[in-house]
């Protein structure tokens, strides 16, 4: 084992526990998803590697990238984030696995792909964003009508909204809805008690 490939090893497992336990489990507490990004991370590092010392072709290990992806993709739903972190995690691994004489564009990349997962992860980013599926207790036709219910009942307002069920048998309305909440409000300072002491 070349000194590349051990400094590549060790960035890969260092990059692989920043992602999943530094950025990922410290802002979602999901742990089972720990597990599967440093599972998956360490494998396709290996299988890359043993490509690479097997002058087998980039296109395989590209090809091994999709077929993993897909199915684990397949297995279990998960959230657009989580599958950000997912091939987030793949990606590390496989360009950390991939044979060079140069390893330090590798880190490069690898930083790159961190701090985009920081950024684009970090709480304060287009944070009164949110995103919620509601069934009102009312069949409402009208897009209007719908958006300004939505706003009443939400505290907030709608940028967007996709009505996936209108029963007019139940009287209900399944709407999946994308909003602003409101800016949270400045707290008053505490009045100071009378006969408090100076």
């Amino acid at each position: 084992m070349t000194v590349t490939t051990l400094i590549l090893l060790s960035v890969d497992l260092v990059a692989a526990t920043i992602l999943t336990v530094g950025l990922y489990y410290r802002r979602h507490h999901r742990r089972d998803l720990v597990v599967a990004f440093l599972g998956v991370n360490v494998g396709v590092m290996a299988v890359a590697s043993v490509l690479g010392t097997a002058e087998v072709a980039m296109g395989l290990g590209l090809g091994l990238f999709g077929v993993l992806s897909i199915i684990r993709l397949r297995s279990s739903e998960i959230s657009q984030r989580e599958v950000a972190y997912y091939f987030a995690a793949l990606a590390i691994g496989l360009v950390s696995g991939l044979p060079t004489t140069d390893p330090w564009p590798v880190v490069g990349l690898i930083a790159l792909v961190l701090g985009v997962m920081w950024v684009a992860d970090h709480p304060a980013l287009l944070s009164r964003s949110r995103q919620q599926i509601i069934r009102l207790d009312r069949a409402i036709g009208s897009e209007d009508e719908l958006r300004a219910e939505l706003a009443a009942r939400l505290g907030g307002e709608v940028t967007a909204l996709v009505v996936q069920e209108l029963d007019l048998v139940n009287d209900t309305t399944l709407v999946d809805v994308r909003f602003r909440a409101p800016r949270p409000r400045a707290q008053a300072p505490k009045r100071q008690l009378a006969g408090a002491s100076r």
